[in-house]
């Protein structure tokens, strides 16, 4: 009987030029695995790179069966960690079972580009795997994220749980990418799915909590609040400045942005959505849609809070591995995370590092986190640490 056995290797680099960078990332694979490719590579970039370079060098030196990933605002691999770097997991394994699809055309038919992605999965056919996980790599300014999720649940009978993010740009708001082999692409989604003879744990956390009184949402479109109990929401953040001893700075309103996000109430905890901007007639913009008539509260953290929720998160992950021991780990966690942190994010690494007792993890900062987990609370979330944990 054939041996079970996860192979992985990871890296980071700092290197400016994109093809040396590839060129280094794909180095460290390749010493890894010899001449045998990976079954996938995952790679995060930060937006300062030629992502077609990088990818083709990627690709020429380690040719992995799939090379997927997604622009990024922050990325790291075990203790290493930073900004304007690229980050790459990859993995062999034959006790899991990969594949990469494509959606496209995600703001302008949601459901289409789920349809896209699940007719491609072999999950309904290769039924000697009995766990079902699904990788969700999305343009992270395309929007539409709740609906590609919901509609790809609906679409797989329910079968796959699902994490993941939005591509980022390093907070520059310009324009975030997916990949799919050394094509970097908008309005896209690569879905990579994972069949595995083991579970794959799946945690996520944010370690937010309510502060004050509920306000229900009374006129909104997507993304963008105008009013919270038909008070303008600029009135809103004012009076909430106020009354908690904080600056709300109208010409330079993101530092009390990221220190005050909206939580929308739902049975299994809060939904949380970060303020982005603020406009002239008082509304907001978020980085996620914010539905009229729902209930919401303003919601705090701190260091403390976001690094038990990493360790919360990492611990449901590595205990949903049953009995088998970790191999690697992927991790995913908020661009505004980072930003209001700076450098005491490596203070939230440690906390995940600590909680799965291994430094084999590799992520990036998004612009947004996806999870979907039975027990969990699930959708598209800002501010929330995810982590995935792959069994040996």
């Amino acid at each position: 009987m054939e041996k079970k056995y996860t192979d992985f290797a990871q890296g980071h680099t700092t290197l400016s030029d994109a093809r040396e960078a590839g060129k280094a990332l794909g180095h460290l694979v390749k010493e890894a695995f010899g001449d045998a490719p990976p079954d996938v590579a995952i790679v995060f970039a930060s937006s300062v790179y030629e992502y077609e370079a990088l990818l083709e060098s990627i690709d020429t030196l380690c040719k992995p069966a799939y090379l997927v990933g997604c622009s990024s605002a922050g990325e790291f691999a075990g203790r290493c960690s930073g900004t304007q770097s690229a980050s790459i997991l990859a993995i062999r394994s034959n006790n899991m079972h990969f594949r990469a699809v494509l959606g496209h055309g995600l703001k302008e038919d949601p459901q289409k580009a789920a349809q896209q992605c699940v007719a491609g999965l072999a999950g309904m056919q290769k039924i000697e795997f009995p766990y079902r996980t699904a990788l969700v790599l999305t343009d992270g300014l395309a929007g539409y994220v709740d609906e590609l999720i919901n509609h790809i649940n609906v679409e797989s009978g329910g079968s796959y749980q699902m994490f993941g993010g939005g591509a980022g740009d390093d907070a520059n708001f310009n324009a975030t990418h997916v990949f799919y082999g050394t094509q970097a692409l908008h309005n896209s989604v690569v879905l990579v799915e994972i069949l595995s003879h083991k579970p794959i744990g799946i945690g996520a956390a944010h370690g937010w909590e309510p502060r004050g009184e509920a306000f229900r949402v009374t006129s909104a479109e997507r993304n963008r609040v105008f009013s919270l109990n038909a008070l303008p929401l600029d009135e809103v953040f004012t009076d909430y400045a106020h009354r908690t001893g904080q600056q709300f700075d109208q010409n330079d309103p993101m530092p009390f942005f990221l220190n005050n996000v909206i939580g929308i109430q739902e049975p299994g905890g809060y939904k949380l959505r970060v303020p982005l901007s603020l406009h002239s007639d008082g509304s907001v913009s978020f980085a996620a849609e914010i539905p009229t008539g729902a209930i919401v509260h303003l919601m705090s953290a701190s260091t403390g809070s976001t690094c038990d929720a990493a360790s919360i998160a990492a611990h449901a992950a590595k205990s949903a591995l049953g009995d088998a021991e970790l191999a690697c780990a992927l991790v995913f966690d908020c661009a505004a995370t980072r930003l209001r942190l700076g450098q005491e994010f490596e203070a939230e690494l440690n906390a995940v590092e600590m909680t799965l007792g291994s430094q084999s993890y590799v992520g990036c900062n998004t612009y947004g986190q996806i999870v979907r987990v039975h027990g969990q609370f699930s959708g598209f979330h800002n501010c929330t640490a995810v982590v995935c944990a792959f069994p040996e």
